[in-house]
């Protein structure tokens, strides 16, 4: 990293935190290794283990996730998401500022919803190479040193482009399939409530489920459908495990049914 100057600006005048966002799992040395390298280069910047469990090698299910459970963070906040099927290969590295939030990970489509959702919107690809760098774990060796000096300070390793909301054309908005089984068997699909009317039915399985509000809204081992707590339809079941009653895995399709449908 490069030293500071005395007088240097910083970019923030407020507190940040990184927020860590991967398909790693909590299992291994990982998430660990990314921290070490955070701690030494930001030792005096909270890192929070935000999402360590999304479905491996998914762009487009971690693209919705990505944008869906980082809206609520704070203006600042710095998110080092790491969902890399393309390590090592020609992809960039980017860092992405929206709406006053940064993200920072490879360019593979990961950052294309959030792009297309934002108001306001900055680019940059990476050029900065560490003195060592690994084939196959850019989220320690390279992205987690960028966020680093991004939360310390330090200007945006890279050069500016154009911001592009169509960069990403083929990551789609409101996937219609689950692209997350929680640890409760909870099956997050891809698409938001806001914009589903109060009484579609989910069709999933060859069921048809209808929306309640919440787990006690339904008598115990009934499935139904609701607005999770950060705007996606959930598939669960009231006291039971919705991907063993339903026979649900990440990818299983579903198709909403309006009124007029049923």
């Amino acid at each position: 990293m490069q030293e500071k100057q005395p007088g240097k600006p910083r970019l923030f005048s407020f507190p940040v935190v990184i927020f860590l966002f991967t398909d790693f799992g909590l299992e291994g040395p990982y998430i660990g290794q990314m921290e070490a390298v955070l701690y030494r280069q930001a030792p005096d910047v909270p890192v929070i283990n935000l999402f360590a469990d999304v479905p491996a090698f998914d762009i487009e299910g971690a693209s919705c996730l990505l944008a869906a459970y980082t809206e609520g963070l704070p203006e600042g906040s710095i998110i080092l998401a790491v969902v890399d099927p393309g390590v090592g290969g020609e992809r960039p590295g980017a860092v992405v500022q929206a709406d006053g939030r940064w993200y920072i990970g490879p360019d593979e489509g990961l950052f294309g919803i959030i792009a297309r959702q934002a108001h306001d919107l900055q680019w940059w690809e990476i050029d900065w190479r560490p003195e060592q760098l690994s084939s196959s774990f850019h989220g320690r060796d390279l992205f987690a040193p960028v966020a680093a000096m991004i939360a310390c300070g330090e200007p945006v390793p890279g050069r500016s482009v154009k911001p592009d909301p169509c960069r990403h054309a083929d990551v789609q908005e409101n996937l219609q399939r689950v692209v997350y089984v929680d640890s409760f068997g909870n099956a997050v699909t891809g698409l938001r409530a806001s914009g589903l009317a109060p009484d579609a039915r989910l069709e999933v399985c060859g069921r048809e489920l209808v929306r309640a509000r919440t787990f006690s809204s339904v008598p115990p081992g009934a499935p139904f459908w609701y607005e999770n707590s950060n705007g996606l339809a959930e598939i669960a079941v009231n006291r039971g495990r919705a991907n063993r009653v339903l026979g649900i895995s990440v990818g299983t399709p579903v198709r909403f049914l309006q009124a007029d449908q049923q």
